[in-house]
């Protein structure tokens, strides 16, 4: 037997890196069938990449080469020339979590339970996890869905330091002037960036709410003129949380103005590339070159997992020391002690908060999401330095439509638990 062993031992990467395949291999997922399994999970038209349910997995990893979206194309993020190195655990943690009076449920049962396309949990830069479903690979990009208002948020607090912003109490129409004698260009930076321009605005993700009507607006007319179809105000601004994406795509424009630069231009270098992002990212666009904010961020798995390592890290890249993120800017949009009340956990929504385009956990723990539509979200502990990123193909829009709301939640607080306290 020692001499087996010695004779086995070279081989011990290539064997470790085999296991390590088949540790992120796809598997099967809940309702494959009604996914596009029988089709090879076919991806969409500009008509109907957002709302098919039979081509939601193939969009959701290929919206950024889907021709035709918003009469644009997709705005490029370059890879870095440093990639961040994300280590790999030899073996999965033993992750438990209860719901609904069911204990001890594990990784292979919250996969079992929902439709998880993508699932990766890093602690201390090193991936714990690392799975995917309905025929999903690392090299894909997966879509991000709301949780780019978070990375255009990431972009105001860079220009906000840079000075190409003053204040973040500045009225939007001062950086976009098309904006002028628009309820939206009499908003502040601070008051679009926590969803308080006291708009009426309804977004239900149903094809008649107001989110329609906007973004058809934006893709006749740009930004600017979609906002003259938003006139009135249920509440005086800095009063009250309604979420409404036309204000993270206003704050693109006020980005665009105050730095020359569409979003993605802007933090390629600053952002995806500072922070060593592994894979180029795409940025769908409208047919100015304006990116749709609002979501249509693009990036793989990993990547997202990076950019989590880099928000645990109080914005500052771990692996060589710098800070990417201005520290304070991204402390005030993520920890609910810093806003106001109406901002808090438990007020703004009946759990969450919100911050400066990012929600807020309740508890006294600072604990931080980006969350999208269908289920993509990202958790950041920053104390654990803990990151769950998960993209998947929720049967309706909103997480609470489905079991998917209570049971990642469940679900993250058993991660949090594998290494610390809630």
């Amino acid at each position: 037997m020692p001499r087996l062993t010695s004779r086995l031992l070279p081989l011990l990467p290539l064997l470790l890196a085999l296991l390590a395949d088949v540790a992120v291999a796809a598997a099967a997922g809940p309702d494959e069938d009604k996914l596009g399994k029988a089709n090879g999970y076919p991806a969409g038209t500009a008509r109907n990449w957002f709302s098919d349910e039979a081509v939601r997995v193939g969009s959701f990893t290929s919206q950024g080469e889907i021709p035709g979206i918003f009469n644009g194309k997709a705005n490029v993020l370059a890879a870095s020339a440093t990639p961040m190195r994300l280590a790999r655990s030899e073996r999965e943690p033993s992750i438990r979590w209860d719901v609904d009076g069911v204990r001890n449920l594990t990784v292979d049962d919250y996969l079992a339970r929902q439709r998880i396309m993508g699932l990766m949990i890093v602690k201390d830069g090193v991936i714990q996890v690392e799975r995917y479903q309905y025929g999903r690979t690392a090299a894909q990009r997966f879509l991000s869905n709301s949780m780019a208002k978070s990375i255009v948020s990431l972009a105001v607090g860079i220009a906000l330091q840079e000075g190409k912003i003053a204040s973040l109490d500045e009225r939007a129409d001062r950086y976009a002037p098309a904006l002028a004698g628009t309820l939206y260009g009499e908003t502040t930076i601070r008051n679009l960036l926590r969803m308080a321009s006291g708009a009426h605005f309804e977004e239900r993700y149903d094809g008649k709410d107001d989110l329609e009507r906007w973004g058809r607006a934006v893709i006749k007319g740009g930004v600017a003129e979609a906002a003259k179809v938003i006139t009135v105000r249920d509440a005086p601004q800095g009063a009250r949380f309604a979420y409404a994406s036309a204000e993270t795509e206003v704050l693109a424009a006020v980005l665009q103005g105050a730095t020359g630069m569409n979003v993605s231009d802007y933090l390629g270098a600053r952002l995806w590339q500072a922070m060593g992002a592994d894979t180029s990212a795409l940025w769908r666009a409208d047919k100015s070159g304006l990116e749709r904010a609002a979501g249509n961020f693009n990036a793989t798995l990993a990547d997202y997992g990076r950019l989590g390592v880099l928000l645990a890290n109080d914005g500052m890249r771990p692996d060589d020391h710098r800070q990417i993120i201005p520290r304070d800017y991204l402390i005030e949009a993520t920890d609910w002690h810093r806003a106001a009340p109406a901002f808090q956990p438990n007020q703004a929504t009946p759990y969450y908060g919100y911050g400066y385009q990012f929600w807020t956990f309740p508890g006294e723990k600072r604990r931080f999401a980006m969350l999208g539509v269908y289920g993509q979200m990202i958790f950041v502990d920053p104390e654990l330095k803990l990151v769950m990123v998960q993209t998947a193909a929720n049967a309706t829009a909103k997480a609470g439509g489905t079991t998917l709301g209570r049971d990642v939640d469940a679900f993250w607080r058993g991660v949090v638990r594998q290494y610390g306290n809630w």
